[in-house]
């Protein structure tokens, strides 16, 4: 992904360097050098006589080709641009297509231009009579490996995992290649050719288009100012094990403010022993105009908490693995789109909640409170594997919790009389929805001055299912299975002391929860 001039000078070397060593094995092949043709006669015979004498693995092969073929390739690209444009990257989708359909055109059109014909073999393993340079599926495939590493330098924050899926991608590029050669239906320099091609298209088409989403500050009129914009600072609190490059991200945030007119950028950075209320109090006494926290659950909660009521807006990058309060506001989860959103969005008041209980300090939470399962199922997350997997390792620990034992509450909404109930779990909520989008309350609004508590009591194991399905389908019938209330003030008693959490993080066991919500407490920047 291009960040700097210096990137940018870097990929369009390597587009001019791919470029010119196509250009020059094209010539030779149109040319018809004999040296060349010794050459791919020589290393393409063994892997041909290989194949012909295993013809389970002339199967194989004749399969990777269908899979490779340009045909699965566009149906491919139309899906990715389609995921893409649903969750707002358009420019990304146009990317994707255009790499993708100028590779195919200059594959097409050069075959017709340079006419090399298919390898001869005295015992075919699979006869084509099209044109043979460059590889059709060999530069198909290199275009696609190439959109795949972009995409995900763009949308994934572990540097493990994108080091896995770029690896993934150029594995089955090489896979594909050599297809094309124990197949023996291209040559050794076909299946280069390929391979060039697609690299200088996807590297070529990087330079001539940005794939990253627009900056709101181009995309729409700028908002009026009691004072120039100039003159307003910016304060970063920022988690620094979120981030791979601490260095990096701190250049990109202060060549985004300074682009779009800010001032200056100050840092704090969050320790574990404060994840970030010290720094946002001191960011507020320095007279900074925006707060930007970046981090997980735990760091933008902190530095809300600190926050509330000052009028200084918080902008929110969510570096985390849940993530919940970024996705309930449409904060997207690319790490610039999100510092663009922060810095030229606009302010929105939603709502905090104040809560307390035996066995707590009094907090404050943005996403919701639970009791039961939920609770448990935060408990049950291994750090570790959830460094590697993400949010992986809710869904792992949240199938080892289904059957927490039910546990006897009594629910009171706005200080009304006290009802009791069974439970798994008990979910006050100051947002609609859970991981992956699930809309556990479908009515919730973090604007309206509102709690949504939802109790579920599936009796057995396979409850679940059914209970799945009525969450998913946003189904508002309520019966013993799931219950809902709603109430600015709710109080939750419990039987016997039971796992608890705010926001994601645990709290000490106890048998109570008091939510009082304070309507429009926060003022937080969000997309415009």
């Amino acid at each position: 992904m291009i960040e700097t001039p210096r990137q940018r000078h870097d990929v369009a070397g390597g587009a001019l360097v791919t470029g010119a060593l196509f250009l020059m094995l094209a010539g030779l092949v149109s040319d018809g050098a004999q040296g060349i043709f010794n050459v791919d006669r020589k290393l393409g015979k063994w892997p041909h006589d290989v194949t012909y004498d295993h013809h389970w693995l002339r199967s194989v092969f004749v399969w990777i080709g269908h899979l490779s073929g340009s045909w699965e390739l566009g149906g491919l690209t139309v899906l990715v641009a389609i995921a893409l444009a649903l969750k707002t990257y358009r420019r990304a989708a146009v990317w994707t297509i255009l790499v993708m359909s100028s590779t195919g055109l200059a594959t097409r059109g050069l075959k017709l231009l340079i006419a090399r014909d298919r390898p001869h073999w005295q015992h075919p393993v699979v006869t084509l009579t099209s044109y043979s340079f460059p590889s059709g599926h060999s530069s198909g495939i290199a275009a696609a490996a190439g959109v795949g590493i972009v995409l995900s330098t763009m949308l994934i924050r572990r540097r493990g995992l994108r080091r896995l899926v770029a690896g993934a991608a150029i594995a089955v590029a090489l896979v594909v290649g050599a297809d094309r050669i124990f197949l023996g239906v291209h040559h050794v320099s076909d299946v280069v050719g390929g391979y060039l091609l697609g690299a200088t298209a996807v590297m070529g088409m990087l330079v001539a288009f940005d794939p990253r989403p627009r900056s709101i500050a181009l995309a729409n009129e700028p908002f009026a100012e009691a004072y120039p914009i100039r003159h307003r600072k910016i304060a970063a609190i920022l988690n620094p094990i979120k981030v791979d490059d601490p260095g990096g991200f701190r250049t990109m945030v202060e060549r985004i403010a300074r682009e779009s007119g800010w001032a200056s950028v100050s840092w704090w950075e969050t320790t574990v022993e404060d994840t970030g209320y010290r720094m946002a109090h001191e960011a507020a006494v320095s007279g900074a105009d925006l707060v930007i926290a970046i981090g997980g659950d735990g760091t933008i909660r902190a530095v809300c908490d600190e926050l509330a009521g000052t009028g200084i807006p918080v902008g929110i990058v969510p570096a985390g693995t849940g993530n919940l309060l970024a996705r309930n506001l449409s904060i997207p989860l690319y790490l610039r789109a999100a510092v663009d959103v922060a810095i030229n969005g606009q302010d929105r008041a939603v709502d905090m909640v104040r809560v307390s209980g035996d066995a707590m300090e009094d907090a404050t939470y943005l996403v919701m409170a639970g009791m039961g399962f939920d609770a448990a199922m935060m408990e049950g997350v291994n750090e570790d594997f959830k460094k590697k997997v993400g949010w992986l390792a809710y869904a792992w620990s949240a199938l080892k919790a289904l059957m927490f034992p039910a546990i006897r509450v009594e629910v009171s909404i706005d200080d009304g009389p006290f009802t009791k109930h069974r439970a798994r779990t008990v979910v006050i909520g100051n947002v609609g929805n859970l991981q992956a989008g699930m809309p556990l309350i479908p009515d919730a609004a973090i604007d309206d001055g509102q709690l949504d508590v939802v109790l579920l009591y599936p009796r057995r194991f396979l409850s679940w299912v059914p209970l799945a399905a009525r969450i998913l389908t946003k189904s508002k019938r309520t019966d013993e299975t799931i219950t809902r209330m709603t109430g600015r003030t709710v109080v939750v008693r419990a039987s016997a002391p039971t796992p608890r959490q705010l926001d994601g993080d645990l709290i000490e066991p106890g048998r109570e929860l008091h939510a009082v919500c304070d309507h429009g407490r926060l003022l937080v920047r969000v997309p415009r």
